[in-house]
């Protein structure tokens, strides 16, 4: 268990000596691993109204539950938050640097932290204010919109793998269309500009400006433990190098 300054200094230099030596071993040709698995969202689709009424019944259907802007943050979330580490991400999904973390580290962890109770993770969105991110805030808008109706996890994967495509054309909707149905993807445009998916992503970003995202840059990831919390250098972080701190971590 870390008792004092000192072991925190020693931890932070533990993960700065992996990056460095992993980051100077890694080949820079190397393919990015498949999407991650899912885990089910934690706010559940809302009720479709049921068609079948009888003409002259006066039986009004059962009013749709709106859900607010904790809920859909609540489903930006993976495991439980009682786990031993709380992982927090804050991302931009029209930066490269954040698809390259996702694709090549998140589903790894999901797989052997996340499903196991160990970690929890929290995405964050923080849609960089540069001229080169000009559809992030749109794309941000369409992933909580998903979350409304539990599907956040299935858009934020289809949104990293297919960056290039909607990142230049802007045709966000036409890349979700592989991952959602017809009557959900509907249901996520019905969304988009609802004020609760927006006051949730106001939320991120408060927060982002309370921890200085805009000058650390996304994505910026902070790891609590043990009420302790520090900010990790994400150059060159993959699973690799998250794997042994994170081991490390659960064992003090």
């Amino acid at each position: 268990m870390l008792t004092n300054s000192q072991d925190r200094k020693s931890l932070r230099w533990i993960f700065a000596i992996i990056v460095l030596a992993a980051t100077l071993a890694m080949s820079a040709g190397s393919s990015l691993p498949a999407r991650p698995a899912q885990i089910q969202s934690k706010v559940a689709p809302r009720p479709q109204t049921s068609a079948t009424a009888q003409p002259k019944s006066k039986v009004s259907p059962a009013p749709q539950t709106k859900v607010t802007a904790v809920q859909i943050s609540i489903a930006k979330t993976l495991s439980t938050k009682n786990a031993p580490i709380q992982f927090e991400v804050f991302s931009d999904f029209q930066c490269p640097a954040c698809r390259s973390f996702f694709l090549s580290a998140s589903h790894r962890l999901v797989e052997d932290y996340c499903s196991a109770g160990k970690v929890y993770l929290i995405h964050h969105d923080f849609p960089m204010p540069i001229p080169s991110h000009v559809h992030s805030e749109e794309a941000a808008r369409w992933a909580n919109a998903a979350a409304a109706i539990g599907k956040f996890h299935e858009v934020e994967s289809a949104l990293y793998s297919h960056q290039d495509s909607w990142g230049a054309s802007g045709k966000i909707d036409e890349v979700l269309a592989d991952v959602l149905s017809p009557t959900d993807l509907k249901r996520v445009r019905a969304l988009v500009d609802d004020t609760e998916v927006k006051a949730a992503i106001q939320h991120d970003k408060d927060l982002g400006d309370a921890n200085n995202v805009v000058l650390l840059g996304t994505p910026s990831i902070f790891v609590t433990h043990n009420s302790h919390r520090d900010q990790l250098n994400s150059s060159g972080a993959s699973y690799n190098l998250l794997k042994p701190f994170l081991d490390y971590l659960l064992q003090h």
